[in-house]
């Protein structure tokens, strides 16, 4: 007993220190914990339109690059082959616009290969220059059909443009799909959201908020489902089944805020991390970080929990297609939430890690 006390205190004394020197943010407030309800019957119809969106995105469209894996004399290589990509593109372009929106296409080349991103908007009535963007990534990397790695965050940004297609926000939200977020060109200028973050910052445009979903639907209630790198795994469940909201220590305040928002409306388990490491930049959040823009990703942890990150294995049928639904109406209070045009909060960022813990306001 008296080593296990002392371990405990040690542990803490970890944490303390982290938190003391700015290291590590948690929001205030505790994760649900409980059974989920039952599915309403909206969520029923946006289950429905997600299975399908990822059956087709993942399944009969399969892994979206500028690259394939094919067999050869020699083994297996990559070679340029851009048709899963360019479907996926045709693909969310067509889907946007049945979702009733004008669609802003953002074109460039890689390697001799037009890439796009895509954009669609509801128009701000009272502050329209300032903007909430919520995006993801439509590509995969070449040897996976990128299931949870991106269908899932797709059909969810889709989700939330069919729900939200007749409500009148504050401020402009935008609807955002990116192409070339994976390997080789992650963190390169043919990253599809640099490319889109960078023109924002060009045209001067406001964003005050960025939400990237990436690698979502993949849940497990088993202990021990759940891995992260040391200290994390100290003071974070060992469960798979939450939802994750990530950022850097700049932008802890937005992580803060958007935690609670989703607290308020969902009973389904989340947790929140600010933290000044690479990992936490591993999305397309990262690219608006580049220029200023509060961002932070939502998340199923990747690598950190499925098995099939960036595998073959990576198949729509693994996708929690109810917790997902559940996740969608969520997001639909959150977003209209931070696309509000209520008080925000105007801590100094200069304030104690203690004080910071209350922060609660979109920049």
């Amino acid at each position: 007993m008296k080593h296990g006390l002392k371990r405990c205190f040690l542990l803490n004394g970890i944490f303390i220190a982290s938190i003391a020197t700015g290291c590590v943010y948690k929001p205030p407030g505790k994760s649900y914990r409980g059974p989920l309800p039952e599915l309403t019957p909206v969520q029923v119809r946006i289950r429905n339109a997600l299975r399908r969106d990822v059956y087709d995105l993942a399944g009969k469209i399969g892994p979206r690059a500028v690259t394939r894996l094919v067999k050869a004399e020699s083994g297996v290589e990559l070679r340029k082959d851009p048709r899963g990509l360019q479907a996926a593109a045709r693909w969310a372009e067509c889907r946007l616009r049945e979702a009733g929106y004008d669609v802003r296409r953002q074109d460039y080349a890689v390697d001799g290969v037009t890439c796009t991103n895509f954009s669609a908007e509801l128009r701000g009535a009272r502050r329209p220059g300032e903007i909430v963007v919520v995006g993801a990534h439509y590509d995969s990397v070449a040897w996976s059909p990128g299931a949870n790695d991106n269908a899932a965050g797709v059909a969810v940004v889709l989700a939330l443009a069919r729900a939200l297609r007749d409500r009148t926000p504050d401020r402009t939200l935008r609807f955002v799909l990116f192409t070339n977020e994976e390997l080789p060109h992650a963190g390169t200028d043919a990253m599809g959201s640099r490319r889109y973050a960078r023109g924002c910052h060009e045209r001067g445009e406001r964003i005050v908020a960025m939400l990237s979903l990436d690698e979502l639907g993949y849940f497990k209630d088993e202990r021990g489902s759940q891995h992260y790198p040391f200290p994390l795994n100290l003071w974070y469940p060992s469960t798979g089944n939450f939802l994750a909201f990530v950022s850097n220590g700049e932008h802890r305040r937005l992580m803060f805020r958007t935690v609670r928002l989703f607290r308020e409306h969902a009973r389904f388990p989340s947790e929140g991390l600010a933290m000044n490491i690479r990992d936490v930049g591993r999305s397309d959040h990262a690219s608006f970080w580049e220029y200023g823009y509060p961002a932070l990703l939502v998340t199923c942890t990747g690598n950190f929990r499925n098995p099939y990150y960036h595998a073959a294995g990576d198949t729509p049928e693994r996708v929690d297609y109810d917790r997902l639904a559940r996740v969608v109406t969520a997001f639909e209070h959150v977003l209209m939430r931070l696309a509000d045009d209520g008080k925000q909060a105007r801590n100094s960022p200069r304030a104690a890690p203690a004080k910071l813990a209350k922060e609660s306001g979109v920049p």
